[in-house]
């Protein structure tokens, strides 16, 4: 089933959302957002680091980690908002109860496994790490997709139209936050910075 899973196959989504029982939703989303801010943050710092661990630059440099948890989550929270819109907009016979909503909400935040493939892609860093990094991003979508599909038994273009429009959405998101009160982490940043 698992192999299945990798492979994105229809029944295994099928079997693993409505023939177990499995609660770890919350946790592999967590687990996730984690991953995906340790590569940003990875990406900010310099390459002189100093290991002493009296070292006060370290300690702000937390704050950059924590920032990037914060945007990490704040791009999913806005990805999945949109495609919620998406998919109520377009299909609102099928997002009729709260238990649709949750059911779908799992499905989406189950199919976001392919984010752990993030772990590796750190730990074995290579000259072809972007290229890693924008295949697991293609995989993770491919997964949402085909969540969508199976929890709402719908055909493949409208799972699809629902992601593009949940890209749409963060991305707007993104933007927004930047022109207006993104600064708000950069500057906690950046004064922690500048005190030590």
């Amino acid at each position: 089933i698992l192999i299945n899973a990798i492979l994105c196959k229809a029944q295994a989504y099928r079997h693993i959302l409505f023939n177990t029982k499995i609660n770890i939703h919350g946790k592999l989303c967590i687990f996730c957002l984690l991953c995906e801010a340790y590569l940003r943050w990875l990406q900010l710092q310099d390459s002189s680091q100093n290991t002493d661990p009296d070292d006060l630059i370290r300690y702000a440099k937390e704050w950059d980690f924590y920032r990037m948890f914060g945007i990490a989550s704040l791009e999913q929270t806005s990805f999945l908002v949109g495609i919620f819109i998406t998919l109520w907009w377009m299909r609102l016979e099928m997002l009729k109860t709260k238990s649709d909503f949750i059911l779908l909400l799992k499905a989406l935040l189950l199919s976001s496994y392919g984010k752990l493939l993030l772990i590796p892609a750190v730990i074995w860093e290579h000259d072809y790490t972007p290229l890693c990094l924008a295949f697991i991003k293609v995989f993770v979508l491919i997964s949402n997709s085909q969540a969508i599909r199976v929890t709402l038994n719908l055909n493949r273009m409208l799972p699809w139209l629902a992601i593009f429009f949940g890209l749409i959405f963060e991305n707007g998101v993104v933007c927004l936050f930047k022109k207006m009160g993104w600064d708000i982490f950069k500057e906690r940043s950046e004064y922690v910075q500048t005190v030590y």
